[in-house]
């Protein structure tokens, strides 16, 4: 069984126009959301083997601040290419792990979150800033994951709490 949790970077600020989209900073909301957000991935006692993101600024920190809330101190791992990447480049990213890994949390960014819970589990929400979808599939290698084996276990997200 592999295990996904897909999570949406926390909200940005707009603040400087000036700042290339890559460089904006959490917002204050954001830098609550994450923080909380993290606490109930750690309620719920849940560690990734691996941790993926986006290196752009407001994914990192989402990803820092999430890692840190749960105890994660394995390095993250921070690519360029899931930078406002497609569906199909997340399910490349997710196929060529190692199988050794079964729990993975990926950082990213809309529109490409919305398309790979779409495509695997007809998924229609939005997920908003620092939402979280879990999927679960029922498969031992990364390179097998399909819409055929793929559960819908959670979405979670910051409003929930509020």
């Amino acid at each position: 069984m592999k295990k996904i949790y897909i999570i949406r970077h926390a909200k940005s600020s707009w603040k400087d126009l000036n700042l290339d989209d890559f460089d904006r900073p959490l917002n204050r909301r954001g830098r609550f959301d994450a923080p909380l957000m993290g606490e109930k991935l750690k309620s719920k006692n849940i560690m990734p083997d691996i941790v993926m993101s986006s290196s752009a600024l407001r994914t990192k920190l989402t990803a820092q601040t999430i890692t840190q809330k749960i105890g994660y101190t394995k390095d993250v791992l921070f690519s360029k290419d899931l930078y406002e990447s497609s569906a199909s480049v997340i399910y490349d990213k997710l196929s060529n792990l190692d199988d050794k890994y079964e729990i993975v949390f990926l950082f990213g960014h809309n529109t490409g979150i919305n398309e790979f819970v779409e495509n695997y589990v007809e998924f229609y929400e939005n997920v908003p800033t620092c939402g979280i979808v879990e999927i679960d599939f029922n498969c031992s290698k990364w390179n097998e994951i399909s819409e055929k084996n793929a559960k819908l276990i959670s979405f979670d997200y910051p409003k929930n709490y509020k």
